[in-house]
């Protein structure tokens, strides 16, 4: 009784606040007016970001590598530029052209244009180990005895046996798949795509691609070098184009910027569309959004105060607290009018509509609040500051309806206006509210039915850890991206393990190639490279064994070996005369990868993922996370391979293992928060059925319709949970009410609760026709799980209610008039 009591007293004090806003309405004004303006000023130079590793903690191991990475090599990824439309002659003079010139760009640190292929031909037997070159050397021995003994007109031979192989095919296999081999490349020794007819320019930046506004820069003066070039004298049908890790960081971006801004501006325009359907008034649509637009820019003073900047997700908030701020606009106007049609005068209803509605409507922002700070546990960022900034923007909704609402009214009041108010026994909320009583028990089984057919089938349900079909992949410069990639062989992102020594280095590449020696065909490695072990050991000792290999296959007569051996045989001899070499003799486009922004070299292992995998693939980036991290060193220490790749592994990791103990603290906390304010934990469960049936719907929806969770679209879940529970609040505190008739409870709050739900909504629905299909996937998902709570909490709970009372009544039980439904007229 304690805390019932407490409650009623809260309520008292919402009405008398709301009553003085409308007795002193420009000072409730004027307040509002400072508060927006100060929230426009820590608002203003709000930026989105959409960078992967702002979305962790910075203390997570991945993101304190990367940041190592970008401070000692400037990040990964190039400015790509592609020429297209030529054939492959012209193509090169065009790379031969224009390589030097794009190098002596400002931002540009080098070019890469060529496969470094000659080179490691020629040095090719240094990289074969000392054992392997002398068995080489034992073949050739054995072929020029044989060939001397056939030379012999004395030698009869007694049987058939053929001539000592000088085929070292068997050897060469051995090391296919090493670095040397892999960046040396297969094909042209330029990169180029006849069939596409295309050649590839790789311009590493000096920057980040992090840095959005460096990666603007670089792209853009790479583009208007590209504008003033000549490219006629590569025929009439010659063009370029610019891709690159640089150019889709900025492509993505202009994407979810352009998304948000689209999905904020529909979601307005159906905001008024739906409020001027509803009210059928203009003024009443004023009275309704004003709190809510003053409410917004108060909380993106507030995230501008905060943070700086808004992510991938808190960027299209102003579009969900929209519609959930309407919510309570449409609930308190709709109640005042009602109050104002029964005779009340206009501060009276409005101090009934605040103590009553206002404090539901105030229960509801509390709940959502809290819903959405079990979003704050979580370590992904994204989610922990979506759900501390939808918090504030709920609570501050309420605080700016009680300031603005009342003294909108006031004023209008003095000027003799009246609401428009809606027939409660006509439309079809009425007509609902007279069939219900009638049908209620077929109505709950189809409802109760359907809802368990739905929840037998959520164990089905999947979570997609594939991020390429989060992103727009069909952004002109991915699509031309992955055709450099097809080019190059290889991606043009490895991830990095950083190292302090050359000791380091080789440890680093031995244990990599364990590693994926040992798991053989399911290795999720295709590659790693270091510039120590690029420099192969014992070279004055192969040079020995080169050298008498050299002079013996010299002794060979080509014109008694084989046809198809000819050839091996002038490549062996070319490479028997290679001299050693050191990292400085190394090609400059393979010493630039390995080359820190200060100029100096070493202390990095690239890892090439291989296996079919794609650093896209999340499930593939998992097992390849794995597979490089946690290198122990024979010091003891520890070392990991760093790149956004592994970025995502995390998220996706996090959130797959967070997901079921943030939708746990949405569920309890919001229970938690309705048994306090409620006063009952009967009456908080019985409010809290419709949005926990609409949840577990949901899942089962999701199976039946092959939909996949995702590690940006399962924040819906709880999202949907603070935002839904409001109805069942609603409709129960107001047919709890003394006298309440049900016909007329249901078509006034029915209709309220039904444009409710259809304004929170409308956030999400904007975001169904973006581009981006992260955010079509969160858009996908809540509206289905609004769609279904909206069929729920029209029909199935009122349904449910109705039998319960039927059948308490039936028993004779006499239930507190607080939790139970009146009977219809």
């Amino acid at each position: 009784m304690g805390e019932k009591r407490w409650s009623e007293r809260f309520e008292g004090a919402m009405g008398q606040l709301a009553a003085r806003s409308h007795r002193r309405p420009f000072w409730a004004l004027a307040v509002a007016v400072v508060l927006t303006l100060l929230g426009a000023y820590f608002a203003r130079n709000l930026t989105l970001s959409a960078d992967f590793v702002g979305l962790l903690p910075k203390s997570f191991p991945s993101v304190q590598d990367i940041d190592k990475l970008r401070k000692r090599f400037g990040g990964q990824g190039n400015v790509v530029v592609v020429g297209m439309g030529a054939e492959p002659e012209t193509l090169k003079r065009f790379a031969d052209d224009l390589a030097p010139k794009l190098a002596q760009l400002s931002e540009i640190r080098y070019v890469n244009f060529q496969r470094p292929r000659t080179f490691f031909d020629e040095h090719a037997l240094y990289y074969v180990d000392l054992d392997d070159l002398k068995t080489i050397q034992g073949r050739i021995d054995a072929r020029i005895a044989w060939e001397k003994e056939q030379a012999n007109p004395l030698f009869v031979r007694l049987d058939e046996e053929p001539a000592p192989s000088v085929d070292f095919s068997d050897i060469e296999q051995k090391y296919t798949g090493r670095a040397n081999q892999r960046l040396s490349g297969q094909g042209d020794l330029y990169y180029i795509d006849p069939a596409e007819r295309m050649v590839v320019l790789m311009a590493k930046p000096k920057g980040s691609a992090a840095d959005l506004d460096y990666s603007k820069k670089v792209v853009t003066q790479v583009e208007q070098f590209l504008a003033t070039q000549d490219l006629s004298k590569y025929g009439p049908g010659f063009k370029t184009a610019v891709t690159g890790t640089f150019k889709k960081k900025i492509d993505q971006q202009r994407v979810i910027v352009n998304d948000l801004a689209r999905a904020s501006t529909l979601a307005m325009v159906m905001l008024l569309a739906y409020l001027a359907f509803h009210f059928r008034s203009a003024l009443s649509v004023g009275f309704t959004m004003l709190p809510v637009l003053a409410g917004l820019g108060w909380t993106y003073g507030f995230v501008g105060l905060a943070y700086g900047q808004v992510n991938l997700l808190t960027g299209f908030l102003a579009a969900v607290l929209g519609g959930l701020g309407v919510e309570h606009g449409i609930h308190l106007l709709g109640r005042y009018g009602t109050l104002r049609s029964e005779g009340m005068d206009s501060e009276a209803a409005v101090h009934e509509s605040f103590r009553h509605t206002g404090f539901s409507a105030l229960i509801a922002a509390v709940v959502a609040a809290l819903t959405f700070l079990s979003l704050a546990l979580s370590e992904f960022r994204a989610f922990r500051e979506f759900g501390i900034i939808a918090a504030v923007g709920m609570l501050v909704s309420i605080f700016a309806y009680v300031l603005i609402l009342p003294a909108t009214l006031g004023i209008a009041a003095r000027f003799g206006w009246t609401p428009r108010v809606h027939e409660g026994g006509s439309g079809p909320m009425a007509m609902l509210g007279r069939w219900l009583p009638r049908s209620y028990r077929g109505v709950a089984v189809v409802i109760g039915v359907g809802v368990v057919v739905l929840i037998s089938q959520a164990y089905r349900i999947t979570f997609n850890y594939d991020s390429r079909t989060l992103e727009d992949y069909k952004q002109a410069s991915a699509v031309l991206d992955q055709k450099v990639n097809n080019i190059l062989g290889y991606s043009q992102t490895p991830v990095v393990v950083l190292t302090d020594s050359q000791e380091m280095e080789r440890e680093v590449v031995r244990q990599l190639e364990a590693r994926k020696a040992a798991r053989g065909k399911d290795s999720t490695i295709d590659f790693v490279g270091a510039l120590e072990d690029l420099v192969p050991r014992q070279q004055p000792e192969k040079q020995a064994v080169l050298r008498a290999i050299g002079e013996k296959l010299g002794k060979l007569d080509p014109e008694r070996l084989p046809e198809d051996t000819r050839a091996a045989l002038t490549r062996a001899l070319n490479m028997s005369k290679a001299q050693p070499f050191t990292q400085a003799d190394l090609p400059s486009s393979v010493r630039h990868q390995f080359e820190s922004l200060d100029g100096s070299t070493g202390g990095v292992v690239l890892v090439y993922a291989g296996g079919g995998v794609s650093l896209s693939d999340g499930e593939g980036t998992r097992r390849f996370s794995k597979e490089v991290r946690g290198l122990r060193m024979p010091d003891g220490s520890q070392v990991s391979a760093a790149g956004e790749a592994l970025i995502l592994a995390d998220i996706l990791d996090m959130v797959s293992r967070e997901g079921p103990r943030i939708l746990a603290a949405a569920v309890l906390s919001v229970l938690a928060a309705m048994w306090v304010t409620l006063g009952r934990l009967r009456t908080a469960l019985i409010c809290m059925v419709p949005t926990l049936l609409s949840v577990a719907g949901l899942v089962g929806l999701m199976a039946l319709l092959d939909l996949q969770f995702n590690y940006l679209n399962i924040m819906v879940l709880p999202v949907l949970v603070g935002t839904t529970v409001d109805a069942g609040v609603h409709l129960v505190q107001r047919l709890g009410e003394p006298g309440a008739d049900f016909i007329s409870v249901y078509a006034e709050t029915g209709r309220a609760i039904t444009g409710g739900l259809l304004t929170s909504a409308i956030g999400f629905v904007a975001l169904v026709l973006a581009k981006h299909p992260g955010l079509n996937s969160i858009g996908d998902l809540a509206n289905l799980g609004f769609g279904l709570n909206l069929v729920i909490v029209l029909l199935g709970f009122p349904s449910l209610l109705l039998l319960v009372e039927r059948w308490r009544s039936k028993h004779g039980a006499t239930p507190e008039q607080s939790e139970q439904p009146a009977s219809e007229a």
